[in-house]
């Protein structure tokens, strides 16, 4: 077990408080897409508080600043065991209770739940003030120097096999391309600030797509799920366009350059 704590030691969660509590608030989970934390296998928590530039103007914790989240502690995880190369984020699914607000003070912990050839999927749950707030499930891949997806080896399942057990799992994305009638498009310009080391849009500022749509949306109905699909690189030069489709029970979008999906989007109501 290997935790990484910024904030002073608390009475530790375990293994079996943090599934009850997944269980009370996301019945309707399910068990293939968000495995629950193994007893054993590397595991990964750290505690953060939320901030001011990570919340709408409601308070809510933003999908974006969530993704940053998520974002963060996979990174340390694979710093902090040595691991060299590099991963790409192909897909991931949130599915929401009360979503953090304000200064809440927020948990993460993370652990491989799958394995493939060349990718891993890696689970995050997050709770605050004793309930979990979030489920995650993230599809990473793992490339070499050229960008070119690489196998992982025995140096990895020493790692993670032990949490992973003999799940395997698929790099397929779902998500299909927009309808040809009843879409909605306009611009969507690209900031200096959306781009990261690698000179792409950075991943947790796709979501921030996400969240203006969010606010474009009619104020009915509970966000229960959201999910995000990468399918190639957004560069700051280029011109993207954001194509949206709502209905009462779900809204879907695409980042779309040149008439290509780059990166997709669907939220789902209650």
């Amino acid at each position: 077990m290997n935790d990484r704590d910024s904030a002073p030691r608390r009475r530790p969660t375990t293994c079996a408080t943090i599934a009850a509590m997944a269980l009370l608030l996301f019945a309707d989970l399910a068990p293939h897409e968000f495995v629950p934390l193994p007893e054993t296998g590397r595991r990964v928590t750290q505690r953060r508080t939320v901030r001011l530039s990570d919340v709408t103007g409601t308070g809510r914790l933003r999908l974006d600043a969530l993704a940053r989240y998520l974002q963060d502690i996979a990174g340390d995880d694979v710093d902090d065991a040595g691991l060299g190369g590099a991963w790409v984020l192909r897909r991931v699914v949130l599915a929401f209770g009360t979503l953090p607000s304000f200064r809440d003070e927020v948990t993460l912990t993370t652990f491989c739940s799958g394995v493939g050839s060349r990718w891993a999927e890696r689970r995050t749950t997050v709770h605050a003030s004793g309930r979990v707030r979030v489920e995650a499930v993230a599809l990473w891949v793992f490339v070499d120097p050229a960008g070119r997806p690489a196998p992982l080896e025995d140096w990895f399942l020493d790692l993670y096999g032990e949490s992973a057990g003999d799940r395997r799992v698929s790099s397929r994305l779902h998500h299909r391309p927009p309808p040809a009638d009843g879409v909605e498009s306009r611009p969507w310009p690209l900031r200096v600030t959306d781009i990261d080391v690698l000179n792409h849009v950075n991943n947790a500022a796709s979501w921030a797509a996400v969240e203006d749509e969010l606010a474009r949306r009619p104020a009915n109905g509970t966000l229960t799920r959201a999910e995000i699909e990468y399918r190639a690189a957004v560069d700051l030069g280029d011109c993207v366009e954001l194509h949206t489709v709502s209905s009462p029970a779900r809204t879907a979008c695409w980042l779309m350059y040149e008439g290509e999906v780059r990166t997709s989007a669907l939220m789902t109501f209650a």
